[in-house]
């Protein structure tokens, strides 16, 4: 199962490289390039929504103890996504903009002004992405330890519980034996103070017939 999951994987971790490789070429090529350009990417985005897709099927497919770490990356791909299509969303407003300054016949200031006002404010939001997506790692890592620390408390929990019941099965078996060991102690008691009892009697009966003995020569 993991193994049809890491293939989509890097299926998807090369489509990206592409998109992301076309989308930076947009606004940089000519007319009829950049609309054949944009055309692409709008298909590889739908191929790269239906790798995801796949990918969180076979997700679904995993067992539920296992399934956290591919939990965290399907959100990481799909916040991956999201940019991508903002990233495209702002290369189209960008290519829109300089279709229509040409249909216009606009080449002035007022429009190198504009693209280097949104080429400024791309820089800005990309790099506000890069932070959040440093502080999502961040926190997808934690996560991680903190997952991998329950799991380690668990299975200590379930060794001090073991180690619990032996104790008692020692204690119960201990308490046996003591009861076992004093029974037979007491018993040994018994058994003497009846050899001594027979032994006065014994010791009796002979005094008795010697003394009869003596008395009758």
């Amino acid at each position: 199962m993991s193994s049809d999951f890491e293939g989509y994987e890097q299926d998807f971790a090369v489509l990206t490289a592409e998109i992301t490789s076309k989308i930076s070429r947009v606004p940089r090529l000519p007319p009829d390039e950049k609309k054949h350009m944009v055309a692409n990417v709008e298909k590889q985005l739908e191929e790269a929504k239906e790798l995801l897709e796949q990918m969180d099927l076979e997700v679904r497919e995993i067992p539920p103890q296992s399934r956290g770490m591919y939990s965290n990356r399907m959100r990481s791909y799909k916040q991956e996504m999201g940019k991508l299509e903002a990233d495209f969303k702002r290369s189209r407003i960008a290519y829109s903009d300089e279709v229509r300054n040409e249909l216009l016949g606009d080449d002035g200031n007022s429009s190198e002004n504009q693209r280097a006002h949104l080429l400024d404010n791309t820089e800005r939001l990309e790099r506000s992405s890069r932070r959040l997506e440093a502080g999502y790692q961040i926190a997808v890592e934690t996560e991680q330890i903190g997952q991998e620390m329950l799991e380690n408390l668990s299975h200590d929990r379930e060794k001090i519980q073991r180690a619990r019941e032996r104790l008692r099965e020692t204690d119960a078996n201990l308490g046996k034996s003591s009861r076992i060991l004093t029974g037979m102690l007491r018993r040994i008691i018994q058994n003497r103070i009846l050899l001594v009892i027979l032994g006065i009697i014994v010791v009796i009966t002979i005094l008795t017939a010697i003394t009869f003995f003596v008395r009758r020569h």
